[in-house]
């Protein structure tokens, strides 16, 4: 029996002018995590896309002080009351006192979850959004979330884990370089790509386990049933060739991507 298909889109990222993309990406609901590195070029955008937008404890820092960064020409206080976070949660060491204090004043929900040291801050924020994202049908669903990437390098894994994790939700890491989502076995995969904004480089990554059979379509140097594996073949530093990529695997991979600036 065949696998059924799912597919991918970084139209998320296109500027609020394009036109609206003829696929799945234009129904979509967007939840917005932000973690606590330097906030990426493209925030205000995600954050205007975005039905629910949480900060990670330190990310209220990063929203609090990058903001205002991010729209030099506005005036820094106008642009801290627009950009309120609907929740911070997590383990609350690292928002300073002041921050916690702004946006607790002005109606943002404050979850401390310092009880919990066994889950990752992104951890706590993704299963606060699948429980609690006030919408019907969660199967549009995807939670985009700031600052997974660059850091300390445990922090880094801990947020691929997260992918792992919850891989029946779709969760996109993105960094001002690249963007990063689980591509699950349980499927077949077709990605869209938008080359206005990302490529030509990408990867695909068998973290989690090795696979014995990779096959894709619509790139430069496509697999054909080949096996991945740490100590083997991985496969970095691919070109995107086509429109739509396409990946079937017996293994959960890790697919990144690069944005162009």
């Amino acid at each position: 029996m065949p696998l059924p298909a799912m597919t991918h889109s970084s139209a998320f990222l296109l500027p609020a002018s394009a036109p609206s993309p003829s696929n799945d990406a234009a129904t979509t609901t967007y939840a917005l995590v932000v973690l606590n590195q330097r906030l990426p070029r493209f925030a205000p955008l995600l954050w205007a896309r975005a039905r629910l937008r949480l900060c990670a404890d330190g990310g209220a820092n990063r929203v609090f002080d990058g903001m205002p960064e991010l729209l030099p020409g506005e005036d820094p206080a106008e642009v801290r009351a627009r950009y309120k976070p609907d929740v911070i949660k997590g383990d609350m060491d690292s928002i300073r006192p002041e921050v916690k204090d702004y946006y607790s004043n002005l109606g943002t929900n404050i979850v401390d979850e310092s009880h919990d040291q066994d889950t990752t801050d992104l951890h706590k924020c993704v299963s606060f959004i699948t429980r609690d994202l006030p919408v019907s049908d969660k199967s549009n669903l995807c939670i985009l979330v700031l600052g997974a990437l660059g850091g300390r390098f445990d922090h880094e894994m801990g947020n691929i884990n997260v992918l792992y994790r919850y891989s029946s939700t779709k969760i996109v890491l993105l960094s001002d370089d690249c963007s990063i989502f689980l591509l699950p076995k349980t499927h077949t995969h077709e990605i869209h790509i938008e080359k206005s904004i990302e490529g030509p480089h990408c990867g695909l990554i068998p973290i989690g386990g090795p696979s014995t059979s990779t096959t894709t379509t619509g790139l430069r140097w496509n697999l054909d049933n080949t096996s991945m594996s740490y100590g083997g073949l991985v496969s970095t530093s691919n070109i995107v060739d086509d429109d739509i990529v396409t990946v079937t695997s017996d293994s959960d991979l890790v697919w990144t991507i690069s944005l162009r600036n």
